[in-house]
């Protein structure tokens, strides 16, 4: 597979993972800021809403900028900034580290899916598979979208020009090899 094939994979993946996690009201005391789709890429679309800035960061240090900036479409799972707080202490500088490039673009590919994949299709998946290989798992649990069995999809189908975007929760994690 060619760097610009895998790229453009990512770029989908990191897009369908941004459309399907959602920021909305769950009635549960939640204070996620609700993120609106507009013109632009996803990357654009992220940035403009105020609560990826980690995950801005990370798509920069894995040279994955020009991938999510491509014509797609890919659907991203997106990590809210606290989502990446919530790391144990020290792994979002490691992986930030240029040594650990390899490490950073497998988990961030593991965050978007080839192609655009709306809420109403995800709700009858029970898996996707990423740009980075390997499936994720999906399941609806207590009417919310839930991946890997712990990370939740917060606000769904946030549209940008080469995509959607989920919001979710967590940092999703690769299986390992």
């Amino acid at each position: 597979m060619s760097k610009l094939t895998k790229n453009l994979i990512i770029s989908g993946v990191m897009t369908a993972s941004l459309a399907l996690v959602g920021c909305g009201s769950d009635n549960d005391g939640s204070t996620e800021p609700t993120m609106v789709g507009g013109p632009g890429d996803i990357l654009q679309v992220a940035t403009s809403a105020g609560s990826f800035n980690t995950l801005a960061a990370a798509i920069k240090a894995a040279d994955l900028v020009s991938t999510l900036e491509s014509d797609g479409p890919f659907t991203v799972f997106a990590p809210v900034d606290a989502a990446f707080e919530a790391l144990p202490d020290g792994t979002l500088d490691t992986l930030l580290m240029p040594e650990n490039r390899g490490q950073l673009t497998d988990i961030l590919t593991y965050h978007v899916v080839a192609g655009e994949v709306r809420a109403e299709t995800v709700v009858g998946l029970t898996s996707a598979t990423t740009v980075n290989g390997a499936d994720v798992g999906i399941e609806i649990v207590d009417g919310k979208v839930v991946l890997n069995g712990s990370v939740t999809v917060t606000q769904t189908d946030v549209l940008a020009s080469n995509g959607v975007i989920h919001v979710i929760d967590g940092v999703l994690l690769p299986p390992a090899e």
